[in-house]
């Protein structure tokens, strides 16, 4: 692609992302996995979760702040819980080893859950709750962060963006996906308008002085804003208790005061919850959420959460990913290719 843009494919991507890791101090499995979660998201066109990511992930390597040769150690303190201990190190392995066992527990008891704690999680949600959904379970996920977002009637950042991620399968169709901050906008895409030197809509969030403001820059030094004003910060707050309180783990203000600020992901947990629809007795379950979901697309306009992602994701197979050059001359950099 001609521009400020380099078209490279998937598997460039990848060969990129695993070098840039390796060389700063992941293991084999460590990035693999991480590499794994940044593909799916340059797959689906979620720049602000795909690549883009990659300086920050290496800049917590090189901190020392992640261990990039941690080896999570999975328990199950009930029938129906799993807990991984990520042992300090990047999220998406201690995630593909909690995978199994809480499968597992949610066909067993029908509802199950997965905590996860001492894990840095800097990527997008929807990938552990869409592989859940491969297994036939509705899931949901969500995780805190660093202090970023401001309480409803605050100006002073307090909760991370705290996402919420939710999926629900379907029969011989992509299941029903969606992955959306507690922010008004994720801190991603603020990041990405900043970069690109694009205002940011109303209602994004406050400058240092409190005053609300269109200039992401500002935006960063000052304080995000949630969604729907009292319940967006609502949500922020559910999951701050159960992504930390419930599973034990560190508050978003807690985060945000420990650790080197290095931009990259802090340190807490993430709770998943998996569930079987096949134990709920709802017997023809499938042919009622098609007939639903049939209904609601009538309407014109209507599309279903996650499918513009699979449709983008289907034809970046195809046509590769388009990359910024200064960001691409920077991952080169990091994987030491010239």
């Amino acid at each position: 692609m001609s521009g400020d843009r380099e078209t490279i494919t998937l598997a460039e991507a990848r060969e990129l992302a695993l070098a840039a890791l390796t060389r700063h101090g992941c293991d084999k499995a460590n990035a693999e996995a991480v590499a794994s979660v940044m593909l799916a998201a340059e797959a689906d066109r979620a720049e602000s979760h795909g690549l883009f990511r990659l300086p920050g992930y290496v800049a917590s390597l090189k901190s020392g702040k992640v261990d990039g040769r941690a080896k999570p150690a999975v328990s199950r303190p009930a029938p129906g819980i799993v807990r991984v201990d990520g042992k300090l190190g990047f999220a998406p392995l201690a995630i593909e080893m909690g995978r199994a066992p809480l499968v597992e527990a949610a066909r067993s008891q029908g509802v199950a859950a997965l905590a996860l704690v001492r894990i840095h999680h800097f990527a997008a949600l929807w990938p552990e709750v869409e592989a859940l959904a491969a297994h036939g379970l509705a899931a949901l996920a969500c995780t805190c962060a660093t202090p970023m977002v401001a309480p409803a009637g605050g100006t002073k950042p307090f909760f991370g963006t705290n996402p919420l991620a939710f999926a629900f399968p379907r029969h011989d169709a992509p299941p029903v996906v969606f992955d959306q901050a507690s922010a008004a906008m994720a801190r991603g895409d603020v990041t990405i308008h900043a970069r690109e030197g694009k205002p940011v809509p109303p209602g994004t969030g406050v400058g240092p002085d409190g005053q609300p403001t269109t200039d992401p820059a500002e935006v960063l030094k000052g304080a995000q804003l949630p969604f729907g004003g009292y319940k967006g910060s609502n949500i922020a707050l559910m999951i701050e208790l159960l992504a930390g309180a419930l599973i034990g783990e560190v508050f978003s203000p807690e985060s945000g005061r420990s650790g080197p600020a290095d931009g990259g992901p802090p340190v807490g947990g993430e709770l998943i919850i998996a569930l079987d629809p096949e134990r709920f007795g709802a017997g023809t379950w499938g042919e009622r959420v098609e007939s639903f979901l049939a209904e609601m697309l009538e309407q014109p306009g209507v599309r279903l959460p996650g499918a513009r992602r699979h449709l983008n994701r289907a034809e970046t197979g195809e046509t590769g990913v388009y990359v910024p050059r200064a960001l691409l001359a920077e991952i080169r950099d990091l994987a030491g290719v010239g």
